[in-house]
């Protein structure tokens, strides 16, 4: 009696996990380029305010992954933001020295 109560429970338990594997994952929104959606062809360095968005308070780029932008902005981005590196708009980096 006990022995077929333990196998009732396993097999209870290996239909619980095959039930878990089987289920459907939520389906997550993907990020849509804001270039994209107003139509903007191209970036220009000129729009130093539109360009900080995309920095981190340490100077560095934000990845695709994070803002969602297509590659083609993103490119664009780069570029942009190398360019205001070069002319003491944006900073290279903020990081103080220790």
């Amino acid at each position: 009696m006990d022995n077929t109560h333990q196998n009732t429970q396993k097999e209870n338990q290996q239909n619980q996990k095959k039930q878990y594997f089987f289920q459907k994952k939520p389906q997550i929104k993907k990020k849509q380029c804001k270039f994209c959606l107003e139509k903007i062809k191209e970036i220009d360095w000129r729009q130093s305010q539109l360009i900080k968005l995309f920095t981190t308070e340490t100077g560095r780029i934000l990845p695709r992954k994070i803002t969602g932008v297509c590659a083609k902005h993103q490119r664009q981005l780069a570029k942009a933001i190398k360019i205001n590196r070069n002319l003491a708009i944006l900073p290279y980096t903020t990081m103080s020295l220790k």
